[in-house]
């Protein structure tokens, strides 16, 4: 009816675009790029604290043979296993306790992994000639350890072996490991540098793609199949959050309902399928009008209804709200050819004003808003009417005094009263 080029119900998600332009350089933008670390760090909490484990295991292991096989000349092994290893290996094994994983575990390992690493240098350069080979081979065990094992994201991983490539070059460039061993080791390094990163960058590619699929499939069951809006579900669960967040932060909520009006003439002169497209049209004028802000919702509430949920907005801003929602749908000249009101679809409008009371509740709110729905209809559709807040002997919010309506903004085909209860 309204022809194949109609606006979309909302702007394609920050998900939906990341997965269809790409990310090759593994990262995404904020917030989303926070969101993943987070949900990557708890995700692998338990496979790094193994593999904090598995890495202590081995570096005993390591030390009983060196004990038994290698004699070097002086102490520097022994000091290197003490002061730079050991010591990276409890820090790396406490960060991975519950009570400082999250915070604590990537620091700690970007600085214990290259002093892991730096340590092995020092014995790799203090060993006998022919068992310099031998040590200095670990470090390929060392890179591939932090490609892969302890949860590190390529970008991290990469300045940790960087540091230990440049350890390992130095110590060949002042000569304490000899020309022909140490390129034979930097050459090896290097290798297994490329191949690591090459292999760390496409699991982390694939884990990023997980993330954004899952994101996707959550965003899909959360909202409304055909406005795109949150659905009434996931508006109810997400706006008790909200409300617990506003009182934390001192922040008052509105709450507003918008009804379509004589929708069910609409379907029945037009058809169900022109009652869709008129349904999203009206979604799409009604976010428009509100421009939600971050931690504020806008869902498909049923049927013809929506309603919406603002955080940290004034009366003053509630009132202008109301009354452009009001106005953003009229100037979309949807006719309405069974309307008793007008020559197009229309809204109603009912709202709450902003409210920061511990005694209240979302449900309280919601049923103001309700109410002042009602109202609007009952006064003659198409208008707004916002209600505030007052409490009863009981400390339950309920219905102010009705005030006094005034006129509309300029441009809708009849007057739009803000009802307003002082």
């Amino acid at each position: 009816m309204f022809g194949s080029d109609f606006p979309r119900a909302e702007d394609e998600s920050l998900t939906a675009q990341i997965l269809r332009r790409g990310y090759r350089w593994l990262r995404f933008p904020e917030p989303l790029e926070q969101q993943y670390r987070e949900d990557h760090r708890a995700g692998v909490h338990q496979l790094v604290r193994v593999a904090v484990i598995v890495s202590i295991i081995t570096s005993a292991g390591f030390t009983l043979i060196d004990l038994w096989m290698v004699h070097a000349y002086n102490a520097m092994p022994l000091l290197a296993r003490l002061c730079l290893q050991l010591p990276a290996l409890i820090i790396g094994l406490l960060a991975t306790s519950r009570r400082f994983y999250l915070r604590w575990y990537e620091p700690a390992i970007r600085v214990g992994l290259p002093l892991f690493g730096i340590g092995t240098v020092l014995m790799t350069s203090n060993a006998p000639v022919d068992h310099m080979p031998l040590i200095g081979g670990r470090l390929l065990l060392v890179t591939f350890f932090c490609y892969f094992m302890l949860g590190l994201r390529l970008r991290a991983a990469l300045v940790c072996n960087g540091i230990v490539f440049a350890a390992l070059v130095i110590a060949w460039l002042v000569g304490a490991i000899p020309f022909t061993i140490g390129s034979y080791l930097a050459f090896a390094l290097a290798c297994a540098n490329v191949i690591g990163a090459s292999g760390a960058y496409a699991l982390e590619y694939a884990h990023r793609t997980a993330f954004l699929d899952r994101l996707s499939l959550e965003e899909l069951a959360a909202r409304d199949g055909l406005t795109r809006l949150l659905n009434r579900q996931t508006f109810e669960f997400r706006a008790r959050g909200a409300w617990k967040n506003a009182l934390a932060l001192q922040h008052p909520i509105a709450v507003l309902m918008i009804d379509v009006d004589y929708f069910k003439r609409y379907n029945d002169f037009y058809g169900h399928q022109a009652g869709d497209e008129c349904l999203q049209l009206i979604a799409s004028a009604v976010k428009a009008a509100i421009k939600p802000q971050r931690d504020e919702l806008v869902a498909r509430y049923g049927g013809e209804e929506f309603v919406a949920l603002l955080v940290d907005r004034t009366a003053a801003d509630i009132e202008a709200i109301a009354r452009n929602i009001v106005e953003c749908v009229a100037r979309q000249t949807i006719p309405h050819g069974a309307s008793v009101i007008g020559d197009s679809v229309t809204v109603s409008v009912g709202a709450c004003s902003p409210c920061l009371d511990i005694d209240a509740s979302y449900s309280a709110l919601a049923h103001i808003a309700d109410k002042a729905l009602y109202m609007a209809k009952h006064q003659g559709r198409n208008r707004a009417v916002v209600l505030a807040p007052k409490h009863n002997a009981n400390g339950d919010a309920e219905i102010g005094a009705e005030g006094n309506s005034r006129p509309e903004a300029r441009g809708l085909p009849q007057r739009t009263p803000i009802a307003l209860s002082l």
